[in-house]
């Protein structure tokens, strides 16, 4: 076959048409040019160490996983969370403080390890009551104003952080006694372990509170630092062996009766983040909340049976007594407190407002699950 060559006067290409094809050859090398360093972003994501508050076999720190994969799933690569267990790099009380200064990216605690900065700080956890549970208060925090006062009080005391708020925690038990408490006044004197808030409402009902992290209860225990404690769930109690010390454990109180973990993210890491990714950090914290959730009511309510049925824990309802005392204790020192800063009643009186048409919405309006119950099971529920 013969392949006819092009004469001289007769171009193969026209002019046009080559100045269009060396553009296009142009534009290929401009994009595999761009294209480079595009996948080197992709192949180094953007990473935030974050230090939890919680010893290594705490159910806290597997809810803190649950927030962690959802951020590291759901951004494509791009960003991607190292968590590390409590004491990997502070103690527990410090990682708010280490995330400020940028020691942490990220931390995964409570607002009660850091009220020694505002006792403000346990309004946003654990604070008197006002006839909202956790699930009403958190929505305070996301709707009613509590968001603001928080970042009003981050800024207040130079905490240099982004926080969210996650999972409604179910009220918190009594705790754990070497004797069954039947009224108040046998709380005056006792070496009492508890946190924020919750130890100036004790202080004030006369026990000797030491406040400590869960990693250290036991040790304390047994060297008769203290001789009473609570820490927060079955779950979490029964990991680090207060069945093993003492077998008398008492639910319900209103020293803790609502509380929550606080995601706290360094505000200038935050500010290199891109908006996209942001919005992973904080909604991730959403979906994190109904997971914790989740698995609280799993576990809590299956290892607290196996407490009673395996290790002959003596679970026992607090009596109606230490209630009515604590709401008097409470009261003293909630104008104590209100009347010394400003800020506090500020954010008391915004939950007392919220509080009154909310509570008064759900008491309304709720089913008697406790009738329902007994009449289910044939169960006689304590008083």
């Amino acid at each position: 076959m013969t392949v006819k060559t092009p004469s001289v006067d007769q171009p193969a290409t026209p002019p046009a048409r080559r100045r269009f094809l060396g553009q296009a050859a142009s534009g290929v090398v401009g994009a595999a040019a761009m294209a480079a360093p595009m996948v080197s972003v992709a192949q180094s994501p953007i990473v935030l160490k974050m230090q939890g508050a919680w010893g290594a076999k705490d159910i806290f720190n597997d809810m803190a996983m649950e927030y962690v994969n959802r951020v590291n799933e759901m951004s494509g690569g791009r960003l991607r969370i190292d968590y590390l267990v409590a004491g990997a790099v502070v103690k527990p009380f410090e990682v708010m403080d280490a995330t400020s200064k940028g020691v942490l990216d990220a931390s995964h605690g409570v607002p009660v390890y850091w009220y020694g900065k505002s006792k403000v700080a346990s309004l946003f956890g654990s604070g008197p009551i006002n006839g909202c549970d956790a699930p009403q208060t958190l929505a305070w925090i996301y709707r009613g104003g509590g968001l603001a006062l928080y970042n009003e009080l981050l800024q207040k005391i130079n905490l240099d952080v982004v926080g969210f708020f996650v999972m409604p925690m179910p009220t918190q038990p009594l705790g754990w006694f070497k004797k069954p408490i039947t009224q108040a006044a046998e709380l005056k004197g006792l070496k009492y372990r508890t946190v924020g808030l919750a130890a100036d409402l004790f202080q004030e009902m006369g026990a000797k509170v030491t406040q400590l992290p869960g990693g250290e209860i036991i040790p304390a225990l047994e060297k008769g630092v203290i001789d009473a404690f609570e820490f927060n769930n079955p779950t979490s109690d029964m990991r680090f062996g207060a069945q093993d010390v003492i077998k008398n454990y008492m639910m319900g109180s209103y020293h803790q009766a609502m509380e929550f973990f606080e995601i706290a993210i360094n505000k200038k890491k935050w500010a290199t983040i891109p908006k996209d990714l942001q919005a992973i950090l904080q909604y991730a914290a959403e979906a994190a909340s109904s997971a914790n959730w989740w698995t609280a009511m799993d576990n809590y309510s299956r290892d607290l049976q196996e407490l009673i049925s395996k290790h002959k824990v003596n679970v026992i309802r607090t009596p109606k007594a230490v209630f009515v005392e604590q709401l008097k204790a409470w009261d003293v020192l909630t104008k104590k407190l209100s009347d010394e800063d400003p800020f506090f009643k500020k954010v008391v009186e915004s939950q007392l407002a919220w509080a009154k048409r909310v509570a008064y919405y759900m008491f309304v309006n709720e089913a008697d699950y406790h009738m329902g119950y007994e009449h289910v099971h044939k169960v006689k529920l304590p008083a």
